[in-house]
């Protein structure tokens, strides 16, 4: 990495210097339209805010939030306050009342910035409750509430360059950037305190492995208050990538379309459920376009890494690609390079067929509190190993402890949790190591294997511990799963509560001609579940007998964050969900 980025904003003059100016540094849509910055249009509003803040009292280490979706506001706002000392606190913008509250109370917060009106509504009662903030501005008009270009105007007003030099000078590269609370499964988030370098030393280890240039475009429409897409746009920023944010989750595919991108970053249930539209269209095809669509999937799904494929398979996949996969590349704009998933287990299946179709998919591995990224696959040779999470960083150590957790040293590892020095020393023992929390292993070839969260593993009432991580992440290989969580502590046997993917589901019943009436009543329909039972008989085969589901049930509505199972970055909340589904629970072991 250039040796002239030591923080995070230095990023903003490399890329002004090192590449051809072009329109759309950032873009985001506004009623419909892509509202594009240039680099020079970028640095001058960030310059503006900082002064703002400056101007406003704002200063070293005051602690500065934002509550939004992906928007070039959000990166403007980043940037001003880091180059100011201040320190960031992103926050999402889907968690809980409570979790606000106790975000912006416990991170002593004096300046907010929200998106609009929406979000303005869910915390507007709660303000009172919060007696350091001073400010609140809004990107979007929201009436009686201050908009970001009164702060920009503030700063127009009240230039101070000098000052600002000044500031920035005296900022080091090992300065608390920004807080980040984890959303948590259980209790409350906990700050994660990461440095400029922290980070900075993550892009680093990273940028190499992504095959794009200032040519590029890239989608982005993970949360921006994660690490995991807050370090891909500083990667993007330091190789000249033009970023576009998509509107939401739902104008995804046609935000594709528009842009052309050359890298998405992922988690997998995006790719999940994009492959399940596919399989969908697919079953709706008739006579030789049918077989020759399944024949290319089934091909796809037998795809193996690093050039390990027969010439006979090789030619085969050429006409797959000619035939069917090109119109997967199509439909994600044509010119997609590169997919990287992270966030939770992806299954081999879809890294498979998508990279058999020429969309390759990296899936890598980290935390909020390693900044993020420890492994990565890569398109290197022998960089990719089907399974696992990639090849480890080479600017940190490793280790596999005598209970096989992994545990991490180096530069990425965070400083430490806001406010609670007894958390930080259980998680960073005495030598420096950081306690994932995860289990896994590391293979010959030197990539690392996930088998499992030790928090989450159980031991049945016959003594057999058991991973339920790795039985879900298996039984979401069927298209008739959409979310599974597997329990059985201190009990006999293994059991699940099953999310059926309702789409897929709809498209089954019509071929078997039944009537499809309501979510609720088919969970319940006899063919249904002999259907799913099916499925969890072929399912089980790939597990010892202590580890089988024995029994099941179906949930009548889909998991989602505003439910309340999943996490903000849409991982099981398993407490929350035991609780909530404690009665079908205890019938299935009751019965």
């Amino acid at each position: 990495m250039d040796p002239s980025i030591t923080r995070i904003f230095d990023l903003l003059p490399y890329y002004q210097k090192k590449f051809k100016p072009k329109d759309d540094a950032l873009a985001g849509k506004e009623n419909g339209e892509w509202v594009k910055y240039s680099i020079d249009q970028i640095r001058n509003i960030v310059d503006d805010i900082s002064y703002g803040l400056l101007a406003s009292g704002i200063g070293k280490n005051d602690k500065i939030a934002t509550i939004s979706p992906n928007t070039p506001e959000w990166n403007f706002i980043d940037l001003a306050v880091l180059q100011i000392g201040a320190i960031h606190i992103p926050v999402y913008p889907t968690i809980s009342e409570s979790d606000y509250k106790y975000i912006l109370n416990h991170s002593e917060v004096k300046v907010v910035f929200i998106m609009g009106n929406d979000l303005y509504r869910k915390i507007k009662h709660i303000l009172p409750e919060i007696p350091l903030i001073e400010n609140v501005y809004t990107f979007r008009p929201v009436e009686n509430i201050k908009h970001l270009s009164e702060l920009i105007e503030i700063g127009k007003t009240n230039p101070a360059p000098e000052k600002l030099s000044f500031i920035k000078e005296h900022i080091a590269p090992y300065d608390t950037a920004t807080i980040i609370y984890t959303s948590g499964t259980t209790g409350n988030p906990k700050g994660v305190m990461l440095s400029h370098h922290n980070i900075l030393s993550n892009v680093g280890a990273v940028y190499m492995f992504f095959p794009i240039d200032q040519t590029s475009k890239a989608l982005s429409y993970l949360p921006l208050c994660h690490v995991y897409e807050r370090t891909n746009i500083f990667i993007y920023l330091y190789l000249g990538v033009s970023v576009y944010y998509a509107e939401n989750m739902a104008t995804i595919a046609d935000n594709i379309r528009e842009i052309s991108p050359h890298i998405l970053t992922t988690v997998p249930r995006l790719l999940e459920k994009v492959y399940d539209k596919i399989i969908a269209k697919g079953m709706k095809l008739n006579g030789l376009q049918k077989q020759i669509f399944f024949w290319a999937v089934n091909l796809g799904l037998n795809y193996k890494e690093n050039g390990k494929n027969s010439l006979g398979y090789r030619i085969q996949l050429k006409l797959a690609n000619k035939l069917v996969f090109s119109k997967w590349r199509e439909a994600l704009g044509g010119k997609m390079r590169v997919i990287v998933s992270g966030g939770a287990a992806i299954q081999p299946r879809l890294i498979k067929v998508f990279t058999a179709a020429q969309i390759p998919v990296l899936e890598g591995y980290g935390l909020t509190e390693t900044s993020p990224v420890i492994a990565v696959n890569t398109l290197e040779p022998g960089g990719t190993m089907f399974g696992t999470v990639g090849p480890l960083l080479k600017n940190m150590e490793v280790k596999i402890s005598p209970e096989g957790e992994i545990l991490v040293k180096g530069p990425n590892v965070m400083q430490g949790y806001y406010k609670d020095p007894d958390l930080t020393s259980a998680c960073i023992d005495e030598e420096d190591w950081f306690h994932t929390g995860d289990v896994g292993l590391v293979e010959s070839t030197g990539h690392l294997r996930i088998t499992g969260r030790i928090k989450e593993i159980f031991k049945t009432s016959m003594g057999k511990y058991v991973s339920p991580a790795l039985i879900e992440n298996k039984f979401k290989e069927s298209p008739f799963i959409d979310s599974i969580m597997v329990l059985g502590e201190n009990h006999k046997f293994a059991v699940a509560l099953i999310d059926p993917n309702f789409d897929h589901l709809r498209s089954w019943c019509s071929i078997k001609e039944i009537n499809y009436t309501s979510d609720k009543e088919m969970i319940i329909n006899k063919e249904v579940r002999t259907r799913f039972r099916k499925e969890i008989e072929h399912y089980n085969t790939f597990f010892g007998d202590y580890e089988q589901v024995k029994k099941f049930d179906l949930i009548d509505h889909e998991w989602t964050v505003q439910s309340g199972e999943l996490t903000a970055n849409l991982k099981l909340k398993r407490s929350f969900i035991a609780e909530k589904y404690s009665e079908k629970i205890n019938q299935l072991y009751n019965s």
